[in-house]
């Protein structure tokens, strides 16, 4: 039992909780986690045929996924795991839509509830390590039918995502060649993503590790040449050759649209998020989560801070939001300049450019590949606790969710539409879907918090008990809820007025708001294959697969932080 010292959570740092247990749910039993990793190096990999047989069952009866993931991999997944197309290219259309002062407000609020929905997230799967779905913390704290459909809707989510990420890159490549067809591109990036997908849980970890750090050198790069050319320091072949300042705040102006523009904003800022709770999915294949997820949490605040905030307010005055050659991005999958290249290229800095769009190019590839990850994972959960096809529980010697992987590798053949002349009306479509759905999963991931501590408190329990606290509590994510709803009500409101004026047609309101009516449909028929409803605080288990936590060690290191002076107390927290 914890005393009540001081309320602070351990900070992720492996000498802080040296002989701390490692204890897993699956299948909702308390179980202690089995090391079934195979001995030969080709078959752990996925490199012979026996990698895809059957993993032998561990306990309760089921595979076992890989656990090779290490602190270093979550970091940088946290830290630049998700920025994709929604970031490099999308903010070109929410620039044009809102102007940068709409850019720089949008981006914060949205950044506050994602930092609360993180927070809350890495409280309960250190509580509640699971592997595959923040699904499960909707079926266990608020209602199973309701956990149904987040769990499909993620999987549809990352399923249509990949075919439109392919078809970014293809976009992204033909701006330096137009004349080889975007089917050519499609095929080397698809298969590189199944390549990558051979190596299993490794394979993702080590790509998102170098491709993190590559958009993360990649941005500071571009923010320290951005402030120069702000300050009038670029070449004279350029327009940046004397003091540039805030002039573009001025001229065209900091909004464009009215509030019609400052909403349509909202919703590419909360899009353009989509992915960042994939730190917390990633935890279940972590080597020792309850030490490395909280480290990796902390960095989505620098990652908020860094990428979004700081990069879009300095995308903002150097790009003007009437630049023409924005205006073909009306969405983050459409062939539009992305306002990171068109900096470099108006500054005259040779080559610039085409570094920017590599940048753009492995940042895609990269949400392409977190696409399969997060889908499979996601799809795998579902068939073990019954609620998808057993088909897809299927686990292989390398632990390699085998089935769900190649279901959501076969979705990339869709990207191939493209080439068809009614491609793009298909891709609207396909976005529709996948719009909001980031949404509902994070609105889930708050509630799921908030009902989590109403029971914990229920059933007389201390907070002390709760090794790593969300920084916000249920305030935060109450917040964050809020918040959601209001990305929700925007959404809502372009999807009736969009931004170019005008009342919407009906295509034109479900292209918008397609994944509503799309998660009632899962709602009913969860409830229908389940027949359960929503979960009473009297009935919800805060005990079954909680974790175990070397107690004397956290409160030897409480009192030691309690004995920190505040300036240390807040590195700490933050770092």
């Amino acid at each position: 039992m914890a005393t009540n010292l001081e309320k602070m959570p351990f900070d992720g740092n492996p000498e802080q909780f040296p002989n701390s247990k490692r204890n897993a749910s699956i299948g909702g039993s308390d179980i202690h986690h089995v090391d079934v990793r195979e001995d030969d190096f080709m078959t752990r990999n996925g490199l012979n045929l026996k990698s895809f047989q059957k993993r032998p069952d561990g306990v309760a009866g089921m595979s076992e996924l890989d656990r090779s993931m290490k602190s270093r991999h979550l970091n940088m997944i946290a830290i630049g795991g998700s920025i994709g197309a929604g970031f490099f290219v999308g903010s070109g259309s929410a620039l044009t839509s809102g102007g940068p002062a709409s850019l720089l407000i949008c981006f914060s609020i949205i950044g506050v509830m994602i930092f609360n929905v993180v927070y809350a997230l890495g409280e309960l799967a250190v509580m509640y390590p699971v592997s595959g779905g923040f699904y499960t913390y909707s079926i266990r704290f608020i209602d199973p039918s309701w956990g149904f459909a987040m769990g499909w809707n993620y999987v549809l989510q990352w399923a249509i995502v990949l075919p439109l990420e392919l078809t970014v890159v293809s976009f992204t490549v033909s701006y330096w060649n137009k004349d080889i067809s975007v089917a050519v591109w499609i095929t080397i990036f698809w298969a590189f993503i199944i390549f990558v997908n051979i190596f299993g849980t490794l394979g993702y970890a080590e790509e998102e590790f170098w491709s993190s750090t590559f958009k993360l050198l990649a941005t500071v790069i571009f923010m320290i040449i951005a402030v120069i050319l702000i300050c009038g320091g670029g070449p004279s072949s350029g327009k940046f050759d004397s003091y540039w300042g805030a002039r573009l705040w001025y001229d065209p102006g900091a909004f464009q649209n009215g509030f019609r523009g400052f909403c349509g904003v909202f919703v590419t800022a909360a899009f353009s998020f989509a992915g960042t709770e994939l730190v917390g999915l990633a935890a279940a294949e972590a080597r020792n989560p309850s030490k490395a997820l909280p480290g990796a949490i902390k960095q989505v605040f620098w990652r908020i801070t860094l990428f979004y905030i700081l990069g879009l307010t300095l995308v903002g005055l150097l790009v003007s939001s009437t630049d023409e050659r924005l205006l073909n991005a009306e969405n983050p999958y459409a062939d539009g300049t992305s306002p990171f290249v068109l900096a470099g290229k108006d500054a005259g800095l040779v080559g610039f450019d085409s570094f920017m769009n590599v940048v753009i190019l492995v940042s895609v590839i990269s949400i392409g590949v977190s696409c399969v990850f997060g889908g499979s994972r996601t799809l795998t959960a579902l068939a073990q606790q019954g609620y998808a096809p057993k088909i897809f529980a299927y686990i292989d010697r390398s632990g390699r969710p085998l089935m769900s992987v190649v279901a959501n590798l076969a979705f990339g053949a869709l990207a191939y539409i493209t080439l068809a002349s009614s491609g793009g009306l298909v891709f609207d479509w396909l976005l529709a879907l996948s719009g909001l759905a980031a949404l509902f999963t994070w609105g889930s991931i708050a509630y799921a918090h908030i009902r989590f501590r109403k029971a914990w408190a229920y059933n007389g329990r201390s907070l002390d008990e709760i090794p790593f606290k969300a920084v916000g509590g249920t305030k935060g994510s109450w917040l964050a809820l809020f918040l959601i709803f209001i990305a929700l009500a925007a959404q809502f409101f372009t999807a009736i007025a969009p931004v170019g004026g005008g009342l919407n047609t009906a295509d034109g309101f479900f292209k918008s708001y397609l994944a509503l009516p799309v998660v009632l449909v899962f709602y009913a028929v969860g409830y229908l294959w389940k027949r359960k409803s929503f979960v009473k605080l009297a009935d919800i288990d805060i005990d079954t697969g909680r974790r175990e936590h070397d107690w004397d060690a956290i409160n030897a290191y409480r009192a030691k932080y309690a004995k920190y002076p505040a300036w240390r107390k807040f590195l700490t927290v933050m770092f």
